[in-house]
């Protein structure tokens, strides 16, 4: 078993109150955030966290949870949230919400276990206390996932889709082809601040989401110039993404960077 310590503090960016948890083992360290805003709770951080989030629960002023996507480290302290608000997600996971999640027991042990919670599904624009609300579709790192866009405050909550400039590995059943279209699709949007649900507040969001699009556009072009070689998945994955990460062996390959060569060879 996994020995893990915690941690957590509230933060304030502008006039979005957030708080930022974090969980660390022996071999890896993640942190993840909610954020609150004119009334809106964005995401509600792990299960396994509670303790260290209450805190923030009890500060934060709001009267509706939106929820980027189903995953446990998003959705862990909704039941306790949903004594106080409603919770909207995407409608293609709100039966989900009512049943018992299964999850691996790796993710469990680092996450927790969420408890069931009532939802009901978000719109395509919602209103908060003073401003409208846009929720754009951003699939990639789930089919459910969307970005909360709110052109008052030229912010973006993007949920999981952002991370970091640089993406290593992925989860099995993503697909970073999405991903990359997800991206394109937000940089249209006007806004100068961006809310990642692991990376917290990013200034100067349209040059890091950029950043993200031009790696892994680089990323396409060499795998599929090693496919031509005569280089198979193993190899490409090798050479491109050498580095054997705990997760990858902790996940029984969950996590791997060959889910990201494989799904651009499909395209190639």
């Amino acid at each position: 078993m996994y020995q893990v310590e915690k941690s957590g503090e509230i933060l304030q960016e502008n006039d979005v109150l957030m708080a930022r948890c974090t969980i660390d083992a022996s071999f890896i360290s993640l942190t993840v955030y909610s954020f609150t805003v004119d009334g809106v709770l964005i995401d509600t951080g792990s299960q396994s966290l509670y303790e260290q989030f209450q805190p923030y629960f009890e500060k934060a002023d709001f009267d509706q949870v939106v929820l980027t996507h189903f995953h446990e480290d998003h959705t862990g302290n909704a039941a306790y949230l949903q004594r106080k608000a409603p919770i909207y997600i995407h409608q293609m996971s709100t039966h989900a919400t009512e049943q018992p999640m299964r999850i691996p027991t790796y993710r469990r042990v680092f996450w927790g276990q969420p408890e069931t919670f009532a939802s009901q599904p978000i719109s395509k624009t919602f209103t908060s206390r003073n401003d409208t609300w846009e929720v754009i579709e951003t699939p990639g790192h789930t089919k459910d996932h969307v970005s909360l866009y709110n052109r008052n405050r030229g912010a973006i909550f993007t949920g999981d889709l952002y991370i970091a400039p640089k993406v290593k590995l992925i989860l099995i059943d993503e697909n970073i082809l999405s991903t990359l279209d997800s991206l394109k699709k937000i940089r249209s949007y006007d806004f100068d601040e961006m809310y990642c649900c692991h990376a917290g507040y990013v200034a100067d969001a349209k040059k890091w989401i950029q950043l993200k699009i031009d790696y892994l556009e680089e990323i396409e072009g060499k795998i599929l110039a090693l496919s031509e070689q005569g280089k198979d998945i193993h190899e490409i994955t090798d050479e491109l993404f050498p580095t054997r990460y705990p997760i990858i062996a902790a996940s029984n390959t969950e996590w791997s960077p060959v889910h990201i060569v494989r799904t651009f060879l499909n395209r190639g």
